[in-house]
């Protein structure tokens, strides 16, 4: 099988979709920068909470997010949620994780397979590469936090 690394127009997607999840749920959006491509053996950005999808079908690689506790804390109170536990952290994460992931799906179309999302702490490191081709860390800005979507597929390329 032959697959191709992400487009522009394939992180664009990703982009405006994490910046709309911020809108959409906290009613204030995130400041969303330009990606840039991650270099490394394991090229994910890991922060205090992450949150992680892997891809699979006409795709391999994962979807990730990746936030600090000051920012997960802030998320849950714009949701209404009281209740700043580590399992809630891990939720939002994960959730994260699964929005972009959705998202992704309706671009690339319904041969990507997702799984359902892992998350985990910091201090759990669970990730190998599956992907070849370049991760692309997209790095935000949501009040005075920054966290990070990291997008790494290969996508089927299509004769």
């Amino acid at each position: 099988m032959n697959f191709r690394p992400l487009t522009n127009e394939d992180i664009e997607v990703f982009s405006e979709t994490i910046s709309t999840f911020f809108k959409l749920m906290t009613r204030r959006p995130a400041e969303v920068r330009t990606a840039y491509v991650l270099d490394g053996p394991v090229p994910i950005i890991w922060n205090d909470f992450n949150g992680i999808i892997d891809a699979s079908s006409g795709f391999r690689g994962t979807i990730s997010f990746s936030a600090p506790r000051g920012l997960l804390i802030e998320v849950l109170r714009a949701m209404g949620e009281s209740q700043h536990s580590t399992e809630n952290f891990l939720d939002v994460v994960g959730e994260i994780a699964n929005q972009m992931s959705g998202r992704a799906r309706k671009h690339f179309g319904e041969s990507l397979d997702i799984a359902p999302p892992r998350a985990f702490e910091r201090t759990n490191l669970p990730l190998q590469a599956s992907a070849t081709g370049p991760a692309y860390a997209i790095p935000l800005t949501w009040g005075m936090f920054e966290a990070n979507l990291v997008v790494h597929l290969d996508v089927l390329a299509r004769p």
